[in-house]
C-alpha cells in the first residue's frame, strides 16, 4: 500500500461515520439467531448503539434508549444495539445483560469487529443516528444524554 493509498483509506474510514455521509452497510447475526442487514431498513430512521457488557456507561444509558424506542416505534424507528462481541468474554454475558435490562430491540453481534471498524469507533458507547435515506445525521461518541437522543431523533424522524 502506498502512502497515498493508506491516507485515502484513513480518510474513508473517518468519513464513514461523519454526519452527511452514507452509513456503511453491514449484515450481522442477532442474539436471537437471525441476521439483520442495515440496508434492508432503508426508508426507516435507524438508531445504532454500539456497546459492551463490561461498559458501565453502556448499561446506564440503555434504559433511555429503550424509552426512546418505545416512544417512537410507531413512527418506524428501528434501534439496533450492536454488541462488540469480539471484545466479550462469553456470549452468556451478553444474554444476561440483555435479559437484565429487558432490551426491546434487536441485539446484533459484531463477532469479528468488522462493523466497529467500518464505523471507525473510538470507544463505547457510541450512538449513530441514520435517516430514512441511509445518511448519518448525528454521531455521539461516549455516553448519550436524553437531550442528545431527542436531538438525534429530531434529525431522523419524520416531521410531525
Amino acid at each position: 500500500m502506498t502512502p497515498l493509498t493508506a491516507l485515502t483509506a484513513v480518510v474513508i474510514v473517518l468519513l464513514s461515520q461523519a454526519p452527511g455521509s452514507a452509513a456503511p452497510d453491514f449484515t450481522l447475526k442477532t442474539l436471537a439467531g437471525d441476521t439483520a442487514t442495515l440496508s434492508r431498513f432503508q426508508g426507516h430512521p435507524v438508531f445504532l448503539n454500539f456497546w459492551a457488557t463490561w461498559c458501565n456507561p453502556c448499561r446506564s444509558e440503555m434504559e433511555q434508549i429503550a424509552r426512546a424506542y418505545r416512544a417512537h416505534v410507531n413512527e418506524g424507528l428501528q434501534v439496533f444495539a450492536i454488541d462488540l462481541t469480539d471484545q466479550e468474554r462469553k456470549l452468556n454475558d451478553v444474554r444476561k445483560f440483555v435479559d437484565e435490562l429487558q432490551m426491546p430491540f434487536p441485539v446484533l453481534l459484531d463477532e469479528k469487529g468488522k462493523v466497529r471498524k467500518r464505523y471507525a469507533l473510538r470507544g463505547v458507547p457510541t450512538s449513530v443516528f441514520i435517516d430514512a435515506r441511509g445518511v448519518v445525521r448525528l454521531v455521539n461518541p461516549g455516553p448519550i444524554t436524553s437531550e442528545t437522543i431527542q436531538r438525534g431523533l429530531a434529525e431522523i424522524l419524520p416531521a410531525r
